[in-house]
């Protein structure tokens, strides 16, 4: 290819970004997002495609990982870590309750409790004989809230942090306030990033040249429109080359996605295996998302699932009797179950709270006050979470969810269940089971698959229903649950590595790698 060729094959991008770099420098993204104005997105497309046409090489890659304050980081900067607060009331205010805290700081409950939790733990506050929290004498803040106070601080200030930044004390203390997925229910959102390192190729320092000798600047004009007609200035404006050989772009008929197809094949499975659908409102109250199936409201098991609220209504106006007062007796002193509860006051405003559900199971604990026994019920309920996207995760997402009520299931059959939805539903060829953890099912089991690709990852939880589930909900027999990442078992079925994919634009791409 002569120099004329290579000129006119240059993207804009592609052309400012070799103008402004000298044949022996090492570049990145950043530099050219700082010396020519681009965002991030035109940096990374541009050296992409320099690096396609062999005109700059990689040299080596930079790992890191940077923090950012998420919305209640950035509160916390601005009003004071709980902590800071909680001792600041008291010593002016005296001995109080923890509701009169919570109520007079504006905190959530759960904020309080862990604020107290650790002051308490350090020697900072303990409670007197009228169950009031109280300052200990001559105590001192802990010097790992003082630590996490400085760096939201710095946070605030620079706008970010990154590993290299932090002595060994920083760094670890970071590590217990942030979460890679950047839930909202922490301080810091932690983000690995990769800085790529780029010089010239032998082809490119020509390529350079070319340019120069042909007297191209990248900012060429892409198109021709009516005001420089009107004006005129078109005259005094270079064009940009059109290869006009380039074939035009194959029209596709119109068809269902599929993974639309997908979602209706799993539907008409569980229906010709004799369950029935069921399904509800994206937004849920507290009370059905968490507080029926027996998850503690100030509870670390709370933050499985960092739910979105809803700014308005906030609340619902109440929730359906006696199912409130059976689960909050549940929560506190076990009710009838047999348990001995949380040992906690249930909090009847709080579990009116609305949110986007953030799991199906909330549809499970809603089908328990009017279920058949024997009984078999399934949905495909869509989800909403926090969560880092990446090939395995979504915010919003999609969940196959059921329950199995009789006097005779059991694990064995849960099992069976488990495995149909790996290897006949997903097309999966290898399974396990491991045993896991949750709040309102006990035993409790995850099954996982193995991509050819991703390897192996979790499909979902399941397991038997605690009785203080059921019973608070009028159910007194054995209830099997699973709730099952579908997106998931459709990467399986599609023949696909990336959840992305499943709701790409891009539809012929979807259907090339679609599995018939």
């Amino acid at each position: 290819m002569d120099r004329a060729d290579i000129a006119k094959n240059l993207h804009p991008l592609e052309v400012r970004a070799l103008l402004h770099l000298g044949p022996k420098d090492e570049f990145d993204a950043e530099r050219l997002v700082e010396a020519l104005g681009l965002n991030t997105g035109q940096a990374n497309q541009a050296l992409s495609w320099l690096s396609a046409k062999e005109l700059i090489e990689e040299t080596r890659r930079e790992q890191s990982v940077r923090y950012e304050l998420t919305e209640l980081g950035a509160r916390y900067a601005t009003e004071g870590m709980p902590e800071e607060r909680i001792v600041s009331v008291i010593r002016e205010q005296g001995p109080m309750r923890m509701p009169d805290i919570t109520s007079r700081l504006s905190l959530e409950n759960k904020e309080t409790g862990s604020a107290y939790g650790a002051l308490s733990k350090a020697g900072v506050l303990s409670m007197d004989e009228e169950k009031r929290v109280q300052l200990e004498n001559g105590a001192q803040m802990p010097e790992s809230v003082s630590t996490v106070r400085a760096l939201i601080d710095r946070a605030h200030s620079d706008g970010s942090l990154t590993d290299a930044d932090l002595s060994d004390a920083e760094r670890a203390a970071i590590q217990t306030v942030s979460k890679k997925r950047g839930a909202a229910s922490t301080i810091f959102r932690a983000a690995e990033h990769e800085t790529v390192h780029f010089r010239f190729t032998k082809a490119g320092i020509e390529a350079k040249k070319a340019l120069d000798a042909a007297g191209v600047t990248g900012e060429e004009v892409g198109a021709l429109t009516p005001e420089m007609l009107r004006t005129g200035a078109w005259r005094h404006r270079n064009f940009r080359a059109y290869n006009i050989n380039i074939p035009a772009a194959r029209v596709l008929p119109g068809r269902r996605n599929p993974y639309g197809e997908y979602l209706e094949r799993v539907k008409d499975k569980l229906t010709s295996l004799g369950f029935e659908e069921f399904d509800g409102p994206l937004v849920e109250t507290e009370f059905w998302n968490s507080d029926a199936l027996f998850m503690p409201q100030f509870h670390a098991a709370r933050d499985i699932h960092d739910v979105y609220y809803v700014d308005h209504p906030d609340h619902a106006k109440e929730i359906t009797e006696p199912y409130l007062s059976q689960v909050a007796r549940t929560h506190e002193d076990g009710w009838e179950t047999g348990s001995l509860g949380w040992r906690y006051p249930f909090d009847r405003d709080f579990t009116r709270r609305l949110i986007l559900r953030s799991q199906g199971t909330v549809l499970s604990a809603k089908q328990l006050p009017t279920a058949k026994v024997p009984g078999k019920y399934f949905g495909v309920v869509r989800c909403f979470r926090n969560d880092q996207i990446d090939a395995t995760h979504l915010s919003d997402f999609y969940q196959t969810e059921g329950i199995v009520l009789g006097h005779e299931v059991n694990l064995r059959t849960l099992l069976g269940f488990l495995k149909m939805f790996a290897v006949e539903v997903a097309g999966a060829q290898e399974v396990k089971y491991v045993p896991g953890y949750f709040p309102f099912t006990e035993p409790s089991v995850e099954v996982h698959i193995k991509h050819p690709v991703l390897g192996w990852f979790e499909l979902g939880g399941s397991g038997i229903f605690r009785p203080e589930v059921t019973k608070p909900l009028g159910v007194d027999v054995p209830v099997l649950a699973w709730g099952l990442g579908i997106d998931r078992m459709a990467l399986m079925h599609l023949g696909l590595d990336d959840l992305r994919e499943l709701f790409s634009n891009d539809i012929e791409r979807v259907r090339l790698r679609r599995r018939s």
